[in-house]
């Protein structure tokens, strides 16, 4: 790590090539393991619940806990940590373990596998590096990381929620994992861009409006990635007028952006059904 200018500390070498190598590490052996699917029912008063455990759905959720740790032990190293570090720095990383996992599930070992293998583990290095930088609001580097941190969050975003929609889960279990996703894409894209300060009622309000439309849309026979659109363009730009706001800006001012933006990705959603 550089020690001699305050805006050049970069994580230690040695933690981030071994926690990728882990985390990718799980993901390869475990497409060579094969588990037994676990099936539970449950008969409730007016519903029928039958649900199943995946092996490598389980793995999925496993190694971005393993990645949450891991970019705590990384983020712990940089000087800046006791003044402004704190739990936010590992949120971004977990969810690109598990928008990164669920999809290596899914697909079949061939040449597009381990082309995402490659190109995932190079994503999660690159979140983990800016993760690190973004902790020293002072590093000449921080706004693009931030910038750059925000981009990928909602790239990850849509990436769950295409996956989450391939995989065919039932509402109940759908809605709790795309609440998790977009709670934590919301809070941490407010997060960055107000400078460290919490923005918990807008994130949650946020989280309430895409899950309400992810439950009306759930029955509609959309495809993966139009439906994950559909719900990408409404988080973006309710997340977006919320720190046009929060940053004083005026009411027609503020709602441009995520207009444009969310005709712009709907349309997107349309023109692919």
């Amino acid at each position: 790590m550089q020690d001699t200018d305050r805006t050049g500390y970069l994580p230690d070498l040695d933690r981030l090539s071994t926690l990728a190598a882990t985390i990718l590490l799980a993901y390869a052996l475990s497409r060579f393991v094969d588990l037994p699917t676990r099936q539970f029912a449950v008969q409730l008063p007016g519903i029928y619940l039958d649900v199943r455990f995946e092996a490598q759905s389980v793995v999925a959720l496993l190694v971005a806990a393993l990645t949450a740790a891991g970019a705590d032990w990384l983020v712990r190293d940089h000087p800046a940590w006791k003044k402004y570090g704190g739990m936010e720095h590992w949120l971004l990383p977990a969810l690109t373990a598990w928008a990164i996992g669920l999809p290596l599930s899914q697909a079949p070992i061939g040449a597009a596998w381990w082309i995402g293998f490659a190109l995932g583990g190079a994503l999660l290095i690159l979140v983990l590096i800016a993760e690190y930088i973004v902790i020293d609001p002072d590093d000449a580097r921080q706004a693009p990381a931030a910038a750059g941190l925000t981009v990928v969050s909602f790239a990850l975003f849509l990436v769950l929620a295409t996956s989450l929609r391939f995989a065919g889960l039932r509402l109940f279990l759908l809605l709790p994992a795309l609440s998790l996703a977009g709670m934590l894409v919301s809070l941490r894209a407010l997060h960055l861009r107000l400078r460290g300060r919490w923005a918990y009622l807008p994130a949650l309000v946020v989280t309430f409006v895409t899950l309400q439309l992810a439950a009306a849309l759930h029955y509609w026979p959309l495809p993966p990635v139009s439906y994950g659109l559909a719900l990408l363009g409404p988080a973006y730009a309710l997340t977006s007028l919320a720190g046009n706001l929060a940053e004083q800006e005026p009411l027609p001012q503020a709602l441009l952006e995520p207009i444009v933006v969310l005709i712009l990705v709907w349309g997107a959603a349309l023109w692919l059904l």
